[in-house]
This record gives C-alpha cells, sequence and structure tokens, in this order.
C-alpha cells in the first residue's frame, strides 16, 4: 500500500493522542476508586476527541481523495457530491 497523508493527518494524531490520553486517565480514575460522575465526564472527553478526528478524516477523504477520483463536475451535477459530503458532518 502506498503512503497516503494529508494536511489533517497531524490534526488527527493530535486529537487521537488527546483521546489516548484521555483514556488512561479513566483507566487510573477506576483504579482509584474516583466517582462515576468523574469517570463519565473523563470518557465523554474520550468519545468526542475520537468522533472528531473520524470526522475530520472522513472530510478531508471526501474533499481530497472522493474529488481526485470523480474530478471536476459542472456545478448542477455537483449537488449531490456536496449534499452527501455535508450528511458526513452527522456521523
Amino acid at each position: 500500500m502506498s503512503e497516503h497523508r494529508h494536511d489533517t493527518h497531524p490534526e488527527i494524531v493530535k486529537r487521537l493522542k488527546r483521546a489516548e490520553g484521555h483514556l488512561k486517565s479513566v483507566i487510573t480514575m477506576i483504579e482509584g476508586g474516583r466517582s462515576c460522575l468523574d469517570i463519565a465526564q473523563q470518557l465523554h472527553a474520550v468519545e468526542k476527541a475520537i468522533s472528531q478526528a473520524k470526522r475530520t478524516l472522513i472530510q478531508d477523504h471526501l474533499d481530497h481523495c472522493l474529488e481526485d477520483t470523480i474530478g471536476a463536475l459542472p456545478h448542477e451535477q455537483r449537488h449531490s457530491i456536496d449534499e452527501f459530503k455535508a450528511i458526513t458532518k452527522y456521523l
């Protein structure tokens, strides 16, 4: 497989490392007997960081890889592609 990088990949790695740090905190909190509320807040932070990383990756893929594959389209044919890109924000 060839190397595949986009400008957003460093941002994605940063988000995933943040999630990794939060997840390690969750494990430590559970082992230390912290309150469920505190643990739930940290788990929420993990989910949010991973979700943002996934969203950024998918949007970047659509913006670059899909565009490269289908090529330039006339304005009237772009509507479906633009709608598809917009709906991925709700993943």
